[in-house]
């Protein structure tokens, strides 16, 4: 686990700052973007998921960016784009001018380059104890974005908070050049056909967590329109109060991500997960929407957490899990793609909704969104059967991978040049490892 943090920790500070920067503003701005000039509900749900916006349209362009020039020099632009939205949402008085910069925050996108990258550092059996790390890193941020925003933005501003995450983005361009080493060298057998960017939807398991990105983002986004509104507007709570509801909530989300990770990636226990975390989720919702108490609007706030941070440490770990050696890049892009398209959504509808319906009307939408999902996820087969051999390249015959291709049951397989090893991706309903290896042995 030590070698794992190693590698997979610069990264992770780098992806964390980002998200620290993105979420440090959330807990405050829907309140804020309603009173600048022009602003009203609709369009402060549109700064509140408008980031997400550009992170779909370029989600996709920078995972195949990456997979063609390199993952650093992809991450390198991103962040680069990312603070000087930044500085522009820092400098906006005016509704538009705020979206502006929001929306150029998020062609910033970096989220799949950086997780492609730590799937590049390690092996396939390793990969949900690096996610782990990344996500407790992300969670961390959370935690402390939830904390302080409200604090500086109470005491300063909110402009305060977004020149704070240009400084982070800077910090983080250090650290990318500093701390991460290049990635292992992979080769794969695929032709220039096989590495289309459509042949990332033929993987039904995939097309699932796609679609399962979109749902996760999208109650996100209506949440953190909802939740500083009516700390604001029903309880009468100013931002500088804000954290003592999102601690308890924050702490609770992030206890959850532990037994969330075993159950789904130790347990094979992954559908089951998902389906706890929606039921999480909606209850949080019918909570928050339907009571006139703080206290019982608090647990609500917490229950969501819960079931949000239940899906962190799986999500990402099962779309690499799915994805072939040379589309990691690309379908991360796609997932991440789908989980933006939810963000500028779920606040776009969130903003709407309560606009003419109040958090009741935001809520009823928020169950029917968990009806849909669970019944998604129900189809979806469990990511467990899904399995890897590790096999020294020098004990067996690479000439003969290329012959795997047609054997039902490899998903995938490749060379890791670095660490001399032969991966194979496959079916355990289908073949076993037995006969994986019968078929490259040296002859």
């Amino acid at each position: 686990m030590k070698g794992i943090v190693k590698k997979v920790l610069p990264l992770s500070l780098i992806v964390a700052l980002r998200f620290f920067g993105l979420f440090i503003v959330l807990s405050v701005l829907s309140q804020y973007a309603m009173e600048l000039e022009g602003g009203n509900a609709f369009l402060a749900g549109v700064a509140v998921g408008g980031y997400a916006f550009t992170q779909a349209l370029f989600q996709v362009p920078y995972g195949v960016l990456s997979d063609r020039i390199g993952r650093k020099w992809a991450i390198f632009i991103g962040l680069v784009v990312f603070a000087i939205g930044s500085v522009l949402c820092a400098i906006a008085d005016h509704i538009y001018l705020l979206l502006l910069g929001r929306f150029l925050q998020g062609a910033g996108a970096i989220g799949s380059v950086v997780t492609a990258m730590i799937a590049d550092y390690v092996r396939e059996d390793e990969r949900a104890h690096a996610m782990a790390v990344m996500g407790m890193t992300i969670a961390l941020s959370f935690a402390a974005a939830m904390l302080i925003g409200p604090i500086i933005g109470g005491l300063y501003s909110v402009k305060a908070l977004f020149w704070l995450t240009a400084a982070l983005a800077i910090a983080a361009l250090a650290i990318l050049f500093v701390a991460v080493p290049e990635p292992p060298k992979i080769v794969h057998h695929y032709s220039q056909e096989e590495t289309r960017i459509w042949e990332v939807f033929k993987d039904k398991d995939l097309v699932r967590m796609y679609i399962t990105f979109l749902f996760h983002s999208s109650t996100m986004a209506i949440a953190f329109f909802l939740i500083p509104v009516l700390m604001k507007q029903k309880f009468g709570m100013g931002p500088e109060h804000y954290w003592k509801v999102y601690l308890p909530a924050v702490i609770l989300g992030i206890l959850a991500m532990g037994p969330a990770a075993i159950l789904g990636e130790k347990y094979h226990k992954g559908k089951e997960v998902f389906i706890a975390s929606i039921l999480f989720i909606a209850a949080g919702f019918v909570l928050m929407g339907f009571s006139s108490s703080l206290w019982l609007f608090g647990v609500g706030v917490s229950l969501f957490f819960i079931g949000f941070n239940m899906f962190e440490p799986l999500l990402q770990s099962f779309v690499s899990k799915f994805a072939r050696v040379h589309q990691k890049g690309a379908a991360l892009g796609v997932a991440n793609t789908f989980a933006y398209i939810g963000i500028f959504l779920g606040g776009a509808l969130g903003g709407a909704l309560y606009h003419y319906g109040k958090e009741q009307a935001v809520t009823i939408a928020v169950l029917i969104i968990a009806a849909i999902w669970i019944y998604w996820i129900v189809g979806m087969r469990n990511p467990g059967l899904r399995a890897t051999l590790f096999l020294d390249a020098d004990q067996y015959d690479r000439d003969r991978l290329p012959a795997l291709k047609v054997v039902d049951g490899i998903t995938d397989f490749y060379i890791n040049e670095t660490e001399g090893i032969i991966v194979v991706k496959y079916d355990k309903e289908k073949i076993d490892e037995g006969r994986i290896k019968e078929l490259l042995e040296r002859q």
